[in-house]
């Protein structure tokens, strides 16, 4: 049987041989360890696994109607102190009817204040978080004051004072959900009270009359509408960085022109209000483009744009079917074929030059034979003066039938910067060959099915990768064991010094597959603002 509770061991600085204090009412599990100058108020739950040790630290003050779920720890600093709500000194101070849940850490100097949740797996060290605040799963809050009745998504890592301030306020439905959870444990401590008691268990069983709801409560908090995970990382991750979230949509004509319209305007920074106002911009536009953009407010520029629906049902995010023409995908107008000598573009290739248009960037084509083609001496085509998407259309495949047993590629061109966005192959003599060391570019990289492969990257990173790109930025990336992702403590690969797509992508997945085990992020880089605009995961273990 596993110690319950002992006096905390002598030390050089604390000679007092204290022993907790626990409340007759409380329940602690005797697979659990309280250490030291512990104070448990009444009816608190202390949950199989927990290990709450004020041997160094000292003394903890747990209040009233509190749950500490399995898995929890609760240590604390010699040096460091923190106010109680009774004006005294602590190394730990946890407030009333606060949920500590699974596996999550306080570390002193800590302070949780009352009727808080702590998500499973977060930590809270040298900080303190106010009354009623709603923390999510994976949270780092260290250094900062977290204002009363705050809500903290999951993942998020709260190091600075600033982020502390911006974050949005805990609504209605957190609060159904936080004291949900205070319902649950407490029903646990009175089960475990009573375990051994017949008469004490046949009203607890009944107890759920009481509560119709209880199993049927709807988890808003972790909510995610009908958006992919994908798109919802996405989302978090802006808002984690502190940036804005909004949306556009466009209908084929005017996104052939890149004239977008905004949706409604999306104020809140608070995950589940930014999903549901995109989850309705959606349902509100099917058949028609819909995408999300990340605003930088300070710098007043858009660190992404990212179409996340299109008229057919289809996504780049992978978001379900619902989302979209009732879930059912329309064929393509033009069939996908390869870059292959029938005179025909791809699928592909004609929502590239769609993209290419309504970015305002102009057309262009190369040629090459076999030879020229070893060479890279790639020669231009006819000067493609189109507008519109089937007039470029029209005319690549015009190039293509002329050039037919030869190699032609497209060129997206920045008028203004006078430099190469895009260089993408198109056409091949016998079907696809490998490329010559010479290429300079390899947008025709095949990219990964929509799960993913082992080392090989999917058509969502390899639109990223060619939007950062175009936009002049570098590309980098990191990777984190399941440790030091759950820490935040990333690695970095080998630096990607190129800006060519053929080297960046052999970049990207070399360091997939050197650690194809590890979670890896793609980073998109303003060399000049030294500063991330993109930082995403595009590998789990």
């Amino acid at each position: 049987m596993a110690v319950r509770n002992v006096a905390a061991p002598p030390t050089p600085w604390s000679k007092n041989l204290a022993e907790p204090k626990i409340h007759e009412t409380a329940y602690v599990h005797s697979f659990s360890n309280i250490i030291g100058d512990v104070y448990i108020g009444s009816n608190v739950l202390i949950a199989p696994g927990t290990s709450i040790r004020a041997d160094e630290g000292t003394p903890f003050h747990i209040g009233k109607g509190t749950n500490i779920q399995d898995g929890v720890v609760i240590h604390g600093l010699e040096q460091g102190r923190v106010e109680g709500d009774d004006g005294n000194s602590y190394s730990v101070w946890v407030g009333e009817n606060t949920s500590l849940t699974h596996m999550s850490l306080i570390h002193g100097p800590a302070y949780v204040g009352d009727d808080c949740f702590i998500g499973f797996r977060s930590t809270v060290f040298n900080a303190r978080v106010g009354n009623g605040c709603i923390v999510m799963m994976h949270v780092l809050i260290q250094d900062v004051e977290i204002p009363p009745g705050k809500y903290i998504p999951s993942g998020a890592v709260i190091t600075n004072q600033q982020q502390a301030d911006r974050l949005p306020d805990v609504q209605d439905s957190d609060v159904k959900f936080a004291t949900h959870v205070i319902g649950i444990n407490d029903a646990l401590r009175t089960g475990y009270r009573c375990a051994e008691n017949i008469a004490c268990l046949a009203p607890i069983r009944n107890e759920q009359a009481k509560y119709p709801n209880m199993t049927q409560i709807n988890y808003s908090t972790h909510s995610t509408s009908q958006l992919s995970s994908q798109l919802v990382d996405s989302i978090r991750n802006l808002l984690v960085q502190g940036y804005s979230v909004g949306a556009e949509y466009a209908d084929a004509r005017r996104f052939r022109t890149g004239s977008w319209r905004t949706c409604g305007p999306i104020s809140s920074t608070r995950e589940s209000d930014v999903i549901a106002a995109l989850s309705a911009c959606m349902a509100d536009h099917q058949g028609e483009y819909v995408r999300l953009i990340g605003i930088d407010t300070k710098a007043k520029r858009r660190v992404l744009e990212e179409i996340v629906q299109r008229p057919d049902g289809s996504s780049s995010n992978g978001s379900n079917g619902s989302n979209g023409s009732n879930g059912k995908t329309s064929p393509a107008k033009y069939q996908s074929v390869g870059a292959v000598s029938n005179g025909k573009l791809s699928a592909e290739t004609i929502a590239q030059v769609r993209s290419l248009l309504a970015q305002g960037y102009k057309v262009g084509t190369e040629h090459a034979d076999a030879r020229r083609f070893r060479t890279s001496s790639w020669q231009s085509g006819a000067s493609l003066q189109v507008r519109n998407e089937s007039e470029a259309i029209a005319a690549l495949e015009s190039v293509m039938n002329e050039y037919r047993g030869e190699y032609v590629r497209l060129i997206g061109i920045d008028p203004k910067a006078k430099r190469r966005v895009v260089e993408e192959i198109i056409q091949r003599p016998d079907g696809p060959v490998a490329q010559s060391g010479g290429q300079t570019a390899t947008s025709g990289y095949k990219a990964a099915p929509a799960n993913g492969g082992s080392g090989q990257l999917s058509q969502k990173t390899v639109e990223q990768v060619r939007n950062l790109l175009s936009q002049g930025y570098k590309i980098g990336t990191e990777h984190a064991d399941a440790r030091r992702f759950r820490t935040g403590s990333w690695q970095s690969c080998s630096p990607i010094a190129s800006n060519r797509e053929s080297e960046v992508f052999a970049a990207l997945e070399g360091c997939l597959q050197q650690h194809s085990g590890d979670y890896v992020r793609l980073l998109g880089i303003d060399s000049k603002a030294k500063r991330r605009v993109l930082e995403e995961i595009i590998q789990r273990p």
